[in-house]
């Protein structure tokens, strides 16, 4: 594929958002190296002749960081930087009308499920055969797995169900499929991700069907840890629970948005949950997971409360004189970290380590190895 000129097509991924764009772009690179382009994901060098900025649009701050980085590849652009700039993703595909009239000079939008149009674009097919594959841009130890995309809640504050349009869960042997490829590859930790996880199976099996997806993904060979996400309170599937309590490679761990106590402003949010029965939820969890870790938008914790005792830690990465790690009860990104000297502990990234925790930070805490 060759565009104006001699220059050989190389493409950059510029992924803004969260963990579920990444995966887009993941699956894009994936797709494009499959068609033999060049293609690489937030490339530091200025040697690509196309650009693919991977947008969001879900609060003001990140609607900005999209719009400013657009124009920066546009004035890339007008200096013969770069010869081509695409967008796509959620602010894409929400203010795609305006953003064509404010920025005509980007060579052409997309929306969020415009992924085989985008790769007409660029002149490559859509393989089938790459469905379970994917390339990821982060250590390969722990990878995101989306399960389903779009929401079909009608939460009155969200705009995602504009964005990223209906929930369409994806079939259970594509996923143990992409997991058995990422645990060949080294992956030891699948964060489950989706608008909304809880809702899986009820479009394509007529049933919530997370609890099975989750026993059919721990019994594949190589995973160590499975964290959930995004966990909707309303219609919560109790057996996931049991799933969770009985299986020792699903982290006892659960990401539940629980946005507000207040039943008034919970019916307001069309949340189709209770101050009450958010309680009885609650409980319910505690008593059939012992000791789990609930991440909400509401509830902070309290790290200084974990000295003294002893975790299972997986070492994420080595930066200046540490190396930086997280228990079960962490996510990448999203929690604390624990933090170990890299002076007095030879340790290696995508290992597991016992460590004691010994001290906390305002957001971290300290650990040493457990020999």
């Amino acid at each position: 594929m060759k565009t104006k000129g001699t220059k050989k097509t190389k493409v950059n991924i510029v992924t803004l958002g969260c963990s579920k764009n990444l995966v887009d772009s993941e699956v894009l690179l994936t797709q494009l190296r499959g068609n033999g382009i060049d293609t690489q994901h937030e490339s530091k060098k200025d040697d690509s002749n196309i650009v693919v900025i991977n947008t969001c649009g879900f609060i003001d701050n990140a609607k900005q960081e999209s719009i400013d980085t657009i124009l920066r590849y546009v004035d890339a652009k007008e200096e013969g930087v770069v010869e081509k700039v695409y967008v796509t993703g959620c602010l894409s595909e929400r203010y795609k009308d305006d953003l064509q009239k404010e920025i005509p000079k980007v060579d052409a939008w997309f929306g969020t499920r415009d992924l085989s149009r985008l790769l007409k674009q660029l002149n490559a097919n859509y393989k089938h055969e790459l469905v379970g594959e994917r390339i990821l841009t982060n250590p390969s130890h722990f990878a995101y797995l989306k399960i389903s995309e779009g929401c079909d809640r009608p939460c009155s504050f969200c705009a995602i169900p504009i964005m990223r349009g209906k929930h369409i869960s994806k079939p259970m042997e594509e996923l143990v499929l992409e997991a058995k490829n990422l645990a060949k590859k080294g992956t030891k930790e699948l964060l489950l991700i989706a608008q909304d996880s809880t809702y899986y199976g009820l479009d394509i099996y007529k049933k919530r069907n997370l609890a099975e997806l989750l026993q059919r993904l721990s019994d594949v060979e190589g995973i160590d840890w499975i964290r959930l996400h995004y966990a909707f309170p309303a219609g919560f599937p109790s057996d996931v629970l049991d799933v969770i309590a009985e299986r020792t490679n699903i982290c006892k761990y659960l990401d539940i948005p629980l946005q507000h106590g207040s039943t008034e402003l919970l019916k307001i949010m069309r949340r189709g949950i209770t101050r009450e029965k958010t309680e009885e939820l609650l409980a319910l969890i505690r008593d059939k997971v012992p000791g789990i870790a609930i991440r909400t938008t509401l509830i902070a914790g309290h790290p200084q409360q974990k000295i003294g005792n002893t975790f299972k830690v997986l070492i994420d990465r080595k930066e200046g004189g540490n190396f930086y790690g997280r228990t079960e009860f962490d996510s990448p990104e999203a929690d604390n970290e624990v933090i170990l000297d890299a002076k007095q502990n030879y340790l290696r990234v995508g290992d597991f380590v016992m460590a004691k925790i010994t001290g906390a930070s305002e957001f971290d805490l300290i650990a040493e190895p457990v020999l």
